[in-house]
């Protein structure tokens, strides 16, 4: 995880549930300037609603993707953990776009470059692109300052489920997707969902 191009990365990902402290602690990141610099800031308990532009140049509103889960992928083309996510993010757009889950990248970067990059990789989920509204964005969802990647989990009423900061690998994908599936069928209410996530993540990270 970057927190800008001259921060150094971190080797795990912190799941943040909605309504706690967002930004990651010194054991989480390895610049400790960087942390101490950090707000305390919460994240939302529901998806904020937003326009950003996509490769097109045209200003795209969140509700397009309204009644769907959303993975909501933060990254750029210079980050090299969000580039090691690309193909999971690909896997899980192809096994997911049909069956009420999304996934949306928003690339804090210039256009060009994300073009460049979309063509390059074949990237075939949905990008949107911004900078400083973007920066924005982020800081709205709880990372005021920009650690790269980092992803938000929403369900199908845009409630904000987690948001995993660092890179995504398949097993807390799985299970982060698992539980709000359940969310969504109304098999478990909210507070559990996040309960059983961060439990669930934790004896992941045990295992690393």
């Amino acid at each position: 995880m970057y927190l800008s191009r001259f921060a150094a990365p971190a080797e795990r990902g912190v799941p943040v549930p909605a309504g706690e402290t967002s930004p990651p602690t010194a054991r989480d990141l390895t610049d400790e300037a960087a942390v101490a610099a950090l707000p305390s800031v919460k994240i939302p308990e529901v998806l904020p609603d937003f326009k950003l532009a996509d490769l097109d140049g045209r200003m795209t509103p969140i509700a397009q993707w309204r009644g769907q889960s959303l993975m909501i992928n933060f990254w750029a083309t210079w980050c090299a953990p969000c580039r090691r996510e690309i193909p999971l993010l690909q896997a899980l757009h192809a096994e997911r776009s049909g069956h009420g889950t999304s996934v949306l990248g928003i690339a804090v970067d210039y256009p060009d470059k994300v073009r460049e990059f979309r063509d390059r990789y074949k990237i075939a989920y949905p990008l949107l692109v911004g900078e400083q509204d973007a920066l924005d964005l982020a800081s709205a969802l709880g990372v005021a300052s920009p650690a790269f990647p980092f992803t938000v989990f929403t369900d199908r009423r845009g409630q904000i489920v987690t948001l995993y900061l660092g890179e995504l690998k398949r097993p807390q994908a799985d299970t982060i997707l698992a539980v709000v599936d359940d969310l969504n069928k109304d098999r478990v209410a909210l507070p559990a969902a996040r309960a059983r996530i961060a439990e669930a993540l934790s004896r992941i990270q045990g295992k690393d």
